[in-house]
């Protein structure tokens, strides 16, 4: 089997404690807030174009909170890393105008049948060959080109809600020129907690805001038009985009992340999240970063596990969580993921153009940045195309250099 070894023995509840800390516990906070807020506001709207209910969308949000932190946690126990699945965003998006034609259970018979694929490529070992032969650097530029608009957004953050983007950077770099006591993101996310209260800029939706999940199971419908629309896609968008980014950002904070493990996870998740209502599974790549952003590298591992206890707590108070989160101003969380990318930012464009292949990575970090979508495929896997064509053009001395 070419499925990579777990590390043995596996990490103990006192080893975890002792690992465990203040720091970690920050990186876990602020990787949820960025995954329970846009990303699931995608999820909403998406689900509302395509005409979905109340019911279903509340299904998709468990099963890829709840379901996808119980696979995130047997791995990162297993791996001793950070190891978080959730769900293609880009997915998501594929799906939507497939919403417009086809009904769901064919949409989710899609999802199963890209499942198995993936679940096929990676007991097979073809794919961490492959990824092996593409240069890091033009990887780590759509990385780049991917993480940018999280710089973009803390700077609109100032022009959109300079109060409560101010204060929350100052004591960012406060706490980080301090270097003890409070980490910097967890003194940015209480000033901005204590400046959205000042302002009066909480604003919960009239009626009850707590509310438990209750998921759906569906029965798949084969459709060959769902097939050919939306299998090849999404596999890509995972494969390539998603956990090609998730694990840049890994080998950039020196974890060897095992490539064919994690594209057998994605696979087996996804037929069963799938029947849930949820798009596809993928290694996630901000969230895995923003766990690998700072503190030790061996002990990263407890913020990914800490990551997975707020996660399946988030996915049965779905309902609840997402409108409490949606209730707070998008310049807070803009600035909380961008305050903590900086040094993800800093990392991916040092690893893209510090060295070899560096006119291959801009390429791919141009197209990225665009963000032109070409045959419902998106720009990052273009930019990986188009980057890797430009370096075999003109960098090809430079692979044996």
């Amino acid at each position: 089997m070419p499925l990579e070894r777990p590390v043995v023995p596996l990490p103990g509840g006192g080893r975890i404690a002792a690992d465990f800390g203040a720091s970690y516990a920050a990186a876990a906070i602020v990787a949820f807030l960025f995954a329970a807020s846009g990303p699931v506001a995608i999820i909403l709207s998406v689900g509302a174009r395509g005409g979905l209910s109340e019911p279903d969308i509340a299904s998709w949000i468990f099963a890829a909170f709840c379901l996808n932190s119980v696979v995130s946690l047997v791995f990162t126990l297993a791996y001793r890393q950070p190891l978080i699945f959730l769900w293609s965003i880009p997915g998501a998006v594929l799906v939507g105008p497939a919403l417009g034609h086809l009904s769901f259970p064919e949409v989710i018979g899609a999802f199963v049948a890209t499942g198995l694929l993936m679940l096929a490529l990676g007991l097979s070992g073809w794919v961490r060959r492959a990824m092996e032969s593409v240069p890091m650097p033009i990887v780590m530029a759509m990385v780049a080109g991917v993480f940018l608009r999280f710089g973009i957004d803390l700077v609109l953050a100032f022009r959109d809600a300079l109060w409560i983007a101010l204060p929350m950077s100052a004591a960012f770099f406060v706490f980080a020129k301090l270097n003890r006591g409070l980490p910097p993101l967890i003194a940015a996310l209480v000033v901005g907690a204590a400046a959205i209260a000042a302002l009066g800029e909480f604003k919960p939706p009239a009626g009850a805001l707590f509310a438990l999940a209750a998921p759906n199971f569906y029965v798949p419908q084969l459709s060959w038009a769902a097939m050919v629309e939306l299998v090849v896609p999404l596999a890509i968008t995972v494969l390539v985009v998603q956990n090609g980014q998730g694990i840049a950002v890994l080998d950039a904070s020196g974890h060897k992340a095992p490539i064919n493990a994690i594209t057998a996870a994605c696979g087996a998740a996804s037929i069963v999240t799938g029947l849930f209502g949820a798009v596809s599974t993928c290694l996630t790549g901000p969230v895995n970063a923003l766990l690998s952003s700072s503190g030790e590298k061996s002990r990263h591992y407890t913020a990914a596990l800490f990551f997975c206890l707020i996660a399946f707590a988030f996915g049965l108070l779905a309902p609840f969580f997402t409108r409490v989160l949606l209730a707070t101003p998008g310049a807070f969380i803009a600035t909380l993921a961008g305050l903590a990318m900086l040094r993800v930012l800093q990392t991916a464009f040092t690893a893209s153009f510090g060295g070899k292949f560096s006119f291959g990575a801009l390429v791919c970090f141009l197209v990225t940045v665009a963000d032109v979508a070409i045959f419902r495929i998106g720009a990052p896997f273009w930019g990986l195309v188009l980057g890797l064509a430009a370096s075999w053009l003109l960098e090809r001395d430079r692979r044996h250099a």
